[in-house]
C-alpha cells in the first residue's frame, strides 16, 4: 500500500458507537478491502450515506439515522486508497490544498455525491448516494399540484427544506415528468450532478461545475444564450444568481431551484432578504410576477419504520401575488390554509393528514412541525 500523504492523528481512536437495538448490525459482516464494497453494502441496504473518516469507524446513515458498523477505525493510508479509486491525482491535490472538496462518482451499480472535509482527527469524507433510476411523481406519491407546475411554459419553481429533506429527489422526478412528456429543451446546471437523466422526448443537457464549466454565475448567464425551455440549477445562493434566476423566469424559461430553508414563507423571506431596503419595492415586484410557486419539504418517521415526505406548498394566485407586492408574506400563510383547491397546503395540515392515516405517530408529528402548538391544539382529543 502506498505511503499516505496526510499525517498520522494526534488522536486516539475513536469508540465504536454503542449497540442500539434497532440498528442494522454488522457482526456477521466483515469490512471490505475497497470503497466499492463499503459502498455496495450501502446500497444494497437502503442506506442514504456512507460516513468515512480517519481515526473513526466507518458509518451508515439508515433511514435518518446514524449506524456504526463496530469495524475497525480508519488510517490514513486506508483513507487514501478510497479517495483514490474516485479521484484523479488532480482532485486529491486540490483537496490537500483547499481543505475541501465537491464533487460525484459513479459506481456501476450508483452514483454518489462526494464531499470531502479536513478535521481534527483527521480527513473525512460523506458519499451521499443517489439512485440510477429516477423515481416518478407518482413513486414518491407527490401532491398533484408539482405535475400542474411542469406543465406551465415560464416562471420560478422552488424546492426547499433542510439537508437530507429530499429536495434533489423531488426536483429528479419534476424534471423527469417533463423530459418524458414534453417536448422541450432542459439545461441543468449543478454543483455537483447528482441524478443523470438521459433525452426522452425532450432533449437534456446536464453541466457540472468544475468539471463542464468553470463558474456557476458565467454558465447560468450563457444558458440564457442557449436555447433552453427549462433551466435547473442547483441552489440559489447568493444575489447574482437571485438576479440571474428572476430575469430567466422573465424571459420564457421554466426554472427550478432549490433554497435551504424549512417553509414556504421563509424561502420568499430568504430571496427578498438578499436585497437592500432601498431594492424591496422592485423586487417584490419581480418575485411577485415570475414566482410560480414553493415546495418546502421535510421527511419524517413512519410507524413501519421507513419515511414519508410532508410539505409546505405555496401557489402563486393573484391574491398571493398581492401580499408579496405589499410585503405582507403572513397573510400568504393564512391563504395557504383555506386554499387546498388550488393546491395549496400548510406542513401542519400535511403532517395532521400523515398522523389520520395512520402513517406516523402524534408525538412525531408534532416534534417534527415547525408550529407545533397549532398542530398539537388541531390534533388534541383525537389520539
Amino acid at each position: 500500500m502506498s505511503q499516505s500523504p496526510f499525517p498520522p492523528s494526534p488522536f486516539p481512536a475513536a469508540p465504536p458507537s454503542p449497540p442500539a437495538a434497532s440498528r442494522p448490525s454488522f457482526e456477521s459482516v466483515s469490512q471490505p478491502d475497497n470503497l466499492e464494497g463499503i459502498v455496495r453494502i450501502a446500497h444494497e441496504q437502503g442506506f442514504s450515506d456512507v460516513h468515512l473518516g480517519v481515526g473513526e469507524e466507518p458509518r451508515f446513515r439508515a433511514r435518518g439515522e446514524m449506524t456504526g458498523t463496530g469495524w475497525p477505525s480508519t488510517d490514513a493510508a486506508r483513507f487514501n486508497g478510497w479517495m483514490r479509486e474516485m479521484l484523479s491525482p488532480a482532485a486529491i491535490d486540490g483537496f490537500q490544498r483547499d481543505k475541501d472538496y465537491d464533487g460525484s462518482h459513479a459506481f456501476p451499480f450508483v452514483r454518489v455525491r462526494i464531499n470531502l472535509m479536513d478535521s481534527l482527527r483527521g480527513p473525512a469524507m460523506v458519499l451521499r448516494l443517489v439512485p440510477q433510476k429516477i423515481a416518478s411523481l407518482e413513486d414518491l406519491n407527490l401532491p398533484p399540484v408539482l405535475q400542474e407546475l411542469c406543465r406551465r411554459p415560464k416562471g420560478m419553481v422552488l424546492v426547499s427544506g433542510a439537508t437530507g429533506s429530499g429536495k434533489s429527489t423531488t426536483m429528479a422526478a419534476m424534471v423527469d415528468w417533463i423530459n418524458s412528456n414534453q417536448s422541450r429543451h432542459i439545461l441543468t446546471i449543478e454543483d455537483p450532478v447528482e441524478f443523470v437523466h438521459v433525452s426522452r422526448r425532450s432533449l437534456i443537457r446536464q453541466r457540472e461545475v468544475g468539471q463542464h464549466t468553470k463558474l456557476f454565475a458565467k454558465a447560468l448567464r450563457a444558458a440564457l444564450r442557449e436555447d433552453p425551455d427549462v433551466i435547473l440549477i442547483g441552489e440559489i445562493r447568493d444575489r447574482e444568481t437571485l438576479d440571474t434566476a428572476i430575469e430567466a423566469s422573465q424571459t420564457g424559461h421554466l426554472l427550478f431551484a432549490t433554497l435551504h430553508t424549512n417553509s414556504a414563507i421563509k424561502t420568499v423571506e430568504r430571496m427578498l432578504g438578499m436585497y437592500p431596503p432601498s431594492e424591496q419595492e422592485s423586487v417584490r415586484r419581480a418575485v411577485s410576477e415570475t414566482l410560480l410557486g414553493v415546495i418546502a419539504q421535510g421527511l419524517i418517521k413512519t410507524n413501519d419504520g421507513k419515511r414519508a415526505a410532508y410539505h409546505d406548498i405555496l401557489i402563486n394566485t393573484d391574491a398571493c401575488k398581492d401580499y408579496i407586492q405589499r410585503g405582507e408574506l403572513d397573510a400568504i400563510e393564512q391563504i395557504m390554509g383555506r386554499s387546498g383547491f388550488d393546491g395549496m397546503q400548510t406542513a401542519n395540515q400535511s403532517l395532521q393528514i400523515l398522523v389520520e392515516q395512520g402513517r406516523v405517530n402524534p408525538v412525531d408529528a408534532i416534534a417534527e412541525s415547525p408550529k407545533a402548538n397549532e398542530l398539537a391544539q388541531a390534533l388534541r382529543g383525537r389520539y
